[in-house]
C-alpha cells in the first residue's frame, strides 16, 4: 500500500495511507489512550479520550485520533499541555456520571476506565452535575447489566453487531438518558440475545458482567446434606492460569484438579469425558444420516450460543441440528444417573457444578429441556473468571499447588475429547470416531485435520472415510460467519457436517474467559485464542488415548449402563430436541435482587461538591431505564 510521511511529536514517521492517527502513533511506539475504539470493528469517536493536537495551516486543533486519517506532512502532537488537559477533562466527565464503587466492583483492578483515570492522574472530580441512577438488570441467569457503570462507548453494540452478527444491543433513548441495551429496554432473555458473552468481554468497565453463582456454590459446599460434584470444560485447563499471571496457553490441568479438591468438592470430574460421550453419539448420528441421506448437513449442537442463534434467526435449520446434548449437560445427566447408581447416592442430594468458558452455558443449564428424570442436569455454572475469584477467596496459592488427577470414573478422557475446546476440534474428534465405525477391523489412523485448525472464520475440507465414503465438512466460529455458511447452504451448496461455535475461536474465546482489561482487547484476543488452541492440540499429542472409543471408562459406561450409542437409554439421557422460539424458553432463573415493580423509573441525582451542605435532590423523570 502507498505510504505517506507525517510528523508525530516532531519525529518523522512513515505510515500506510488511510491509517488513522491512533494506529499511526502506535506503529511509531506511542500509545494514545482510548476507550471506545476497537481496531477493525468500531471507531465511533464518542469517548474523546484519544484527543490529539493536529497542526494544519499554522493552526492547531484537537481531533479524535481514532476517526482522523493521516495526511501527507501532517503534524501531530500527542502530549501537549492542551492535550493532557482535554483528556483529563474527558475522563472527569465520564467519572462524573459513573457509579464509583471500585473496591466492590467485579472489574476492580481490571477496569479500563480505572486505568485511564490513573494514567491521567485524576485525583479529584471537578465536574459535578446530574447523573441518572439506574436499576440493575439481573433477571436472566447469564448476564447482568448495570447502566450506572456504562460509559456509552458502544463497544458491546459493535461486537454484537459486527462480530457476532446478532444486533441485540443498540442505543436507547436520547442525549443524557442514552443507554445501550435491547429494544424497548427488555431483558436480554426476552431479546434476540444468544447469551454468548462477547459483549461482556468487550465492555471496558463493570457495566456488563456474568451472573455470578459463587455464593450459591459455596453454600452447597457447606451443606453436609449435599454431595457436590464439579466438572471442568476442556478449555479451562489452558486459560485458568492466565488469571494468576501465568503465560497464555499454560496447561494447568493438575493444579486445576487440586484447587477444586481444596475448595471442598466431593468429586472432581472432567467434562472431557462428556465430550468423548458426545463424540460417540454424534458420530453415530452422522453415519446414520449419511446412510439414509436425510437431514443433511448434520450441524453440531454443542454450543448453546449457536443453538440460540439458530432458534432466533434460522429456525429452518433446527431439523439439521444434532439431537445430542452438549458435553456439559451429558455429564450432568450421567452424574445424576449412572454415577449416583454406581455409588449408591440419592440423585436428589447431588449438586452438579460446571466450570465453563461461556456465559451461554448458564443459559443452557437453565433451559427447560435440560432436565432428566425430574432433576436438572446441571445446577450451577461458574465461568473461568468466577472460579479464579473462588480460588483467591479461599486463599489458595494457585501456582504453588501440586499437580493432581481427576477422580474416577468420569475423569478419564481422550485427546479427542480435549480438543473440543478449540474451533475445529469437535469435527476432528468426530471424524476419528466415524472412520473407526465405518471401517470396522481396519487399522485406524490418528486423523489430524490441520486444514480445519487456525483462526480463519470459515474452514472447509473433503474427508475420505473409506467405506463410509467422502464427506464434505465445514468448521465455523462466530455467529456472523455462521450466517454466511447457512446462506450458502440455502442457495444449494452441499455439506455433510457443519461444526458451528458461537464464540470466536470456539470455547478458548468464550465469554467467560479471562478479560484482558486493556484497549488492545481485539488485537490480543486473536493471538490469545491461537495460543490456547495450540496448547490443547499439544495435550492431544501427548495423550496415550487419542480416540474417544478407546477410552476405557467410555467402554464401561456403554457396556454396563447405556448399551450402545443411540440406544433408548442413551436417547433418554443424552439427547434433546429443538424448537423455534421467539424468546428464551421457560428459564429457571434465580430470584432477582431487586424489590418492587418491574417498571421503576430511573432517578435523576444532582451531584454537588462534598463540602456543600445541600442534600442530593431526586427527581422522578418517569418510566425509563
Amino acid at each position: 500500500m502507498e505510504k505517506i510521511k507525517i510528523w508525530i511529536n516532531n519525529r518523522l514517521a512513515e505510515v500506510k495511507k488511510g491509517t488513522n492517527i491512533l494506529e499511526a502513533a502506535r506503529s511509531a511506539g506511542i500509545e494514545i489512550p482510548s476507550l471506545c475504539y476497537l481496531k477493525d470493528i468500531s471507531a465511533p469517536g464518542v469517548c474523546r479520550v484519544c484527543l490529539v493536537e493536529v497542526e494544519k495551516n499554522q493552526k492547531k486543533t484537537l481531533q479524535a485520533s481514532c476517526v482522523s486519517l493521516v495526511e501527507e506532512g501532517m503534524k501531530v502532537f500527542t502530549d501537549t499541555p492542551r492535550v493532557r488537559h482535554a483528556r483529563r477533562r474527558m475522563v472527569e466527565l465520564l467519572l462524573s456520571e459513573h457509579k464509583r464503587e471500585c473496591t466492590s466492583c467485579v472489574r476492580n483492578l481490571n477496569c479500563e476506565l480505572q486505568r485511564l483515570a490513573d494514567r491521567m492522574r485524576v485525583r479529584k472530580i471537578h465536574l459535578q452535575g446530574e447523573r441518572l441512577e439506574h436499576l440493575v438488570h439481573d433477571k436472566n441467569p447469564f448476564i447482568v447489566r448495570d447502566y450506572n457503570k456504562c460509559v456509552k462507548c458502544r463497544r458491546c453494540e459493535a461486537v454484537c453487531k459486527n462480530v457476532q452478527g446478532v444486533g441485540a444491543l443498540a442505543a436507547q433513548h436520547r442525549g443524557f438518558r442514552t443507554v445501550i441495551g435491547p429494544a424497548f429496554m427488555k431483558d436480554l432473555s426476552e431479546a434476540a440475545c444468544i447469551a454468548c458473552g462477547q459483549c461482556v468481554m468487550a465492555c471496558p468497565t463493570g457495566a456488563l458482567t456474568e451472573k455470578e453463582s459463587i455464593d450459591e456454590v459455596f453454600l452447597a459446599l457447606a451443606d453436609p446434606e449435599k454431595f457436590v460434584v464439579v466438572q471442568t470444560a476442556p478449555s479451562i485447563r489452558v486459560t485458568l492460569g492466565e488469571a494468576f499471571g501465568m503465560p497464555v496457553g499454560t496447561v494447568v490441568t493438575g493444579k486445576l484438579a487440586a484447587a477444586l479438591r481444596r475448595l471442598g468438592f466431593d468429586r472432581v470430574f472432567s467434562t472431557d469425558f462428556g465430550a468423548d460421550i458426545t463424540i460417540m453419539e454424534e458420530s453415530h448420528e452422522l453415519l446414520e444420516r449419511l446412510k439414509k441421506r436425510e437431514r443433511l448437513p448434520l450441524i453440531s449442537s454443542c454450543s448453546p450460543g449457536w443453538v440460540r442463534f439458530c432458534e432466533h434467526f434460522y429456525p429452518e435449520f433446527l431439523n439439521n441440528l444434532s439431537s445430542c446434548k452438549s458435553p456439559q449437560e451429558m455429564m450432568g445427566a450421567l452424574i445424576k444417573t449412572y454415577f449416583a447408581q454406581r455409588e449408591g447416592i440419592d440423585p436428589g442430594k447431588i449438586v452438579v457444578v460446571a466450570v465453563m468458558p461461556c456465559t451461554a452455558k448458564k443459559f443452557e443449564a437453565a433451559r427447560r429441556e435440560m432436565v432428566t428424570r425430574g432433576l436438572r442436569d446441571v445446577d450451577y455454572v461458574v465461568t473461568t473468571r468466577e472460579l479464579a475469584r473462588m480460588i483467591r477467596q479461599a486463599g489458595l496459592n494457585f501456582s504453588e499447588l501440586p499437580d493432581e488427577n481427576y477422580d474416577q470414573p468420569l475423569g478419564i478422557s481422550s485427546g479427542a475429547g480435549n480438543i473440543f475446546g478449540g474451533t475445529g476440534g469437535l469435527t476432528e474428534a468426530a471424524v476419528r470416531m466415524a472412520f473407526a465405525v465405518a471401517n470396522p477391523g481396519a487399522r485406524e489412523p490418528i486423523i489430524e485435520l490441520k486444514e480445519l485448525r487456525g483462526v480463519r472464520g470459515i474452514k472447509e475440507a473433503s474427508i475420505d472415510l473409506k467405506k463410509g465414503g467422502k464427506i464434505k465438512v465445514a468448521v465455523v466460529h462466530g455467529t456472523r460467519n455462521a450466517r454466511r455458511v447457512l446462506e450458502r447452504i440455502k442457495r444449494g451448496e452441499h455439506f455433510d457436517f457443519v461444526e458451528i461455535m458461537a464464540c470466536p475461536g470456539g470455547c478458548v474465546g468464550g465469554g467467560g474467559q479471562p478479560i484482558f482489561g486493556t484497549p488492545e482487547h481485539r488485537e490480543l484476543s486473536a493471538e490469545y485464542r491461537r495460543k490456547r488452541a495450540e496448547a490443547l492440540y499439544k495435550i492431544d499429542l501427548a495423550e496415550k488415548l487419542r480416540k474417544s472409543h478407546e477410552n476405557p471408562a467410555v467402554k464401561v459406561i456403554y457396556e454396563d449402563f447405556l448399551g450402545h450409542p443411540l440406544s433408548k437409554k442413551a436417547k433418554e439421557l443424552l439427547h434433546t430436541s429443538h424448537a423455534a422460539e421467539g424468546r428464551l424458553p421457560d428459564l429457571k432463573t434465580p430470584a432477582s435482587r431487586r424489590v418492587g415493580d418491574k417498571k421503576q423509573p430511573a432517578r435523576l441525582i444532582y451531584n454537588v461538591p462534598f463540602s456543600s451542605k445541600r442534600k442530593k435532590k431526586r427527581l422522578n423523570i418517569g418510566e425509563g431505564v
